[in-house]
């Protein structure tokens, strides 16, 4: 019985290394934001329309369960490793996410690219049905659709409240976030963004 059980539990031990090790691999090997309590640039600027982001100190990691693209394709939060992201969970039903949407699809097409990224999460039941609709009625150009109509996700990351925005760092640690509505593409919106993007990306030194 001992020459079973002993087997069996190496190769658990190695699956979860392997996992663990792959897991690095995706979101790299940057620590934390927050190693000491205190980000060395100083706190983020929140004022006006973000006046209730609350940052996240010292940071965690983020959650990693899978939610689908708009071609329903398997998605997770890792895919987005390297950038800034600016996640939004909401829904159609949800009156302040149908407002604060086309902010946050100028947002995207302002700041979006190789360091930033905005990824607006429907936990409508009916998926891409009841998302595509709305999606063409608001003129949602810039943002890919994501559903995840099992709330899995918004439970992970201890949500209950529509909507909810929480920026996470290049290496997959939550910065903060913010309950409620907000416009997205605001002056004090932006240096907020701008504010996580020049900290983990700081510029080549000359």
């Amino acid at each position: 019985m001992v020459k079973r059980v002993v087997p069996a539990l190496l190769c658990a031990v190695l699956a979860v290394a392997v996992l663990g090790w792959l897991g690095l691999r995706q979101w790299g090997t940057e620590q934390p934001l927050f190693p000491s309590g205190t980000m060395t640039t100083g706190m983020p600027p929140i004022a006006g329309t973000v006046k209730n982001f609350i940052p996240t100190d010292p940071g965690r990691p983020a959650p990693i369960d899978i939610f689908h693209d708009g071609d329903g394709r398997e998605v997770s939060l890792m895919d987005f490793g390297g950038k800034v992201v600016l996640l939004n969970l909401w829904a159609t039903w949800c009156v302040p996410c149908l407002a604060e949407l086309p902010s946050l699809d100028r947002l995207q097409a302002k700041l979006g690219g190789a360091d930033f990224q905005v990824v607006a999460v429907s936990v409508d039941r009916r998926g891409v049905d009841a998302v595509r609709p709305f999606f063409a009625k608001l003129h949602i150009a810039n943002l890919p659709i994501y559903v995840e109509p099992q709330n899995q996700l918004a439970t992970a990351l201890g949500l209950q409240v529509l909507p909810s925005t929480i920026v996470i760092g290049p290496h997959g640690i939550m910065l903060g976030r913010m309950i409620g509505a907000a416009e997205w593409d605001a002056p004090e919106s932006l240096a907020l963004i701008r504010h996580y993007i020049d900290a983990t990306h700081p510029p080549p030194s000359s």
